[in-house]
């Protein structure tokens, strides 16, 4: 049994995430642990809010509230939300946990003590008409590299460089839209990157096992060299970079920056869990983050967008390397790319595109687990349609996985009085049978550990269609006629291919799965099938009462893509 460490990018708190962020790293490690939970091994999956920054301030004055209650709330919506998905996290916690303070402090003056973190007068954006200095992100300009408008003053969205907000051209406030701004004295911590580029480096250098996007965007930012970054902000909301006993001159209003410690929330989101003792469990958070009580028999894996790749290949691994201690890093990092919407961006103030919670309100989740998973952006990006959406409920949850349940659960009912038969032997066909779900199988439970989204999912439709091949082919309702022992033999086997796709279907479709294996009589969270494809349509016991089930997935019909259209947007704008 493996331990298995697993973190998803944390969701920002400003509101409901839509589809993309889904799809970008918070299902596909759902999916992952699910199945390496079926396979018995040890698994911690952590997610967390992430709550610090200008966007959260702008939000709580908006709705009225102080900053801190408004994360309150935005959180648990956030947690239930996910919950609502099916989302497995062992722990949801929150960047603004006292446990993520104390941590973040505890780096920051580890890393200054290692001379790793320098005092300099910087000189940043201030708004007069704000009054506030700006943190990078809002300040919008074009880009001095690519010439793209709007650019961030953190990043660029067309050409990826990293930037500071002085180095775009013809800068205003992406708050109020101001040009009245100016470059004002101001100081700040800086973590000194350039000193470990040779480290982080060779940190990358030894992920030769992982996807090209992270590679190449690490890579990226390594070779156009380095720079030092600022790790602190003049705002009120954040973790305080002074702290009782330890000041800090000039520094009492600041806090760190958000990218410095939202990072860090990955492990003391861990503790969050180890701290919490409402089902009487103790638990000790570092074995799985620190080399020193076991964390080098973890394997990490990441999951997240390519927007937070450079992040979490230079920045964090800087954080950790460079505080000398016995840290665990991570060992795969699984980046995406972006899903749009119609080949644009998603977007709330243009009421573009759906959002996690209005989804729900049209369809159940495992409708948009499945295509979500199915169609994950991971080579390139993806767009979403209303058509391709309805074509694969449609086509692979109705007409695929729904129909082959219920008709052989149906003819069980009415010709075998709703109970495994007993009776006949297997012949050709089913020992056909056998070895090509052995062939999926083993091709299934490889892509799956591969972390291969998008292919998980086509082999395990194409078992599906193996079990509606068989029974068209094998034809029990005409056996039943002339020779009921191979009609018992048909059904048999289609009712252990039923419990068999309970649990292949558990990592994606854990909603489903659970009503398919009620039907059968199984367990459900089921272990995850071996390769042996006889053994697995050999378990189900002649007299097991079965029944049927409600109609797994109803069809999309073109009037709900219409009325859906007229809604979100959509239809003809791709």
């Amino acid at each position: 049994m493996a331990r298995i460490l697993i973190t998803s990018a944390l969701p920002y708190i400003n509101g409901i995430k839509h589809l993309g962020n889904l799809a970008g790293s918070m299902l596909p490690a759902d999916v992952y642990a699910r199945f390496q939970r079926a396979q018995g091994h040890e698994v911690l999956y952590i997610c967390a809010t992430d709550e610090h920054g200008t966007p959260a301030e702008l939000a709580a004055a908006a709705a009225g509230q102080n900053v801190s209650d408004y994360c309150d709330e935005q959180h648990q919506l956030q947690h239930d939300i996910g919950r609502a998905y099916g989302l497995s996290w062992d722990w949801f916690g929150r960047s603004s946990s006292p446990q993520n303070h104390r941590l973040t402090q505890h780096f920051a003056e580890i890393l200054e003590d290692r001379g790793l973190i320098e005092e300099r007068t910087d000189h940043m954006v201030y708004s007069v008409d704000d009054k506030r200095f700006l943190p990078d992100r809002y300040v919008e300009g074009t880009c001095p590299h690519c010439n793209f408008t709007p650019a961030r003053g953190d990043q660029c969205d067309n050409c990826g460089r990293l930037l500071d907000p002085t180095d775009l051209i013809a800068p205003y406030s992406a708050i109020s839209g101001s040009r009245n701004i100016e470059v004002r004295e101001t100081r700040h911590l800086y973590l000194l990157q350039t000193k470990l580029e040779a480290q982080i480096r060779a940190f990358i250098d030894s992920k030769d096992d992982w996807p090209a996007l992270p590679r190449s965007i690490a890579y990226k930012h390594l070779d156009e060299g380095l720079i030092d970054r600022g790790i602190t902000r003049d705002l009120a909301w954040g973790v305080p970079v002074t702290r009782h006993g330890l000041p800090r001159p000039g520094f009492e209003d600041k806090v760190f920056y958000v990218w410095f410690d939202a990072p860090i929330e990955y492990i003391a989101a861990t503790q969050e869990w180890a701290d919490n003792l409402e089902d009487g469990k103790l638990r000790d958070w570092r074995v799985w983050w620190r080399t020193d009580a076991g964390a080098d028999q973890v394997r990490y894996v990441q999951f997240m967008g390519k927007d937070n790749v450079a992040f979490h290949t230079v920045s964090f691994p800087a954080t950790i390397i460079g505080s000398g201690e016995p840290w665990k890093l991570v060992d795969t990092l699984k980046a995406f790319n972006w899903l749009n919407w119609y080949g644009g961006k998603f977007s709330t103030s243009q009421g573009r595109g759906v959002f996690m919670d209005q989804a729900l309100e049209l369809l159940p989740p495992d409708y948009w687990r499945w295509y979500l998973t199915a169609n994950t952006p991971e080579s390139s990006d993806t767009a979403f349609t209303w058509e391709q959406f309805q074509s694969a409920t449609n086509r692979d949850l109705a007409d695929v996985l729904g129909n082959f349940v219920n008709r052989i659960l149906k003819f069980c009912e009415t010709r075998f009085e709703s109970q495994v038969p007993a009776g006949g032997e297997p012949g050709e066909l089913e020992r056909k049978l056998y070895d090509d779900v052995s062939q999926k199988l083993a091709d299934l439970t490889g892509q799956m550990e591969a972390i291969e989204v998008r292919k998980s999912a086509q082999v395990l439709r194409e078992l599906w269609v193996l079990g509606n091949q068989y029974l068209q082919e094998a034809a029990p309702w005409t056996a039943i006629k002339t020779d009921p022992a191979r009609a018992a033999v048909i059904v048999r086997t289609g009712l252990n291919l039923v419990a068999l796709f309970s649990r292949l279907c558990g990592p994606i479709l854990p909603f489903t799965a659970g009503k398919i294996a009620d039907a059968v009589g199984e367990a459900y969270p089921g272990a995850w099938p071996s390769s042996d494809g006889e053994a697995e349509l050999s378990r189900l016991e002649p007299g097991r009462a079965v029944s049927v089930p409600e109609v797994l997935f109803r069809k999309v019909e073109d009037v709900q893509v219409a009325e859906w259209a007229t809604r979100f947007g959509g239809g003809g704008e791709a």
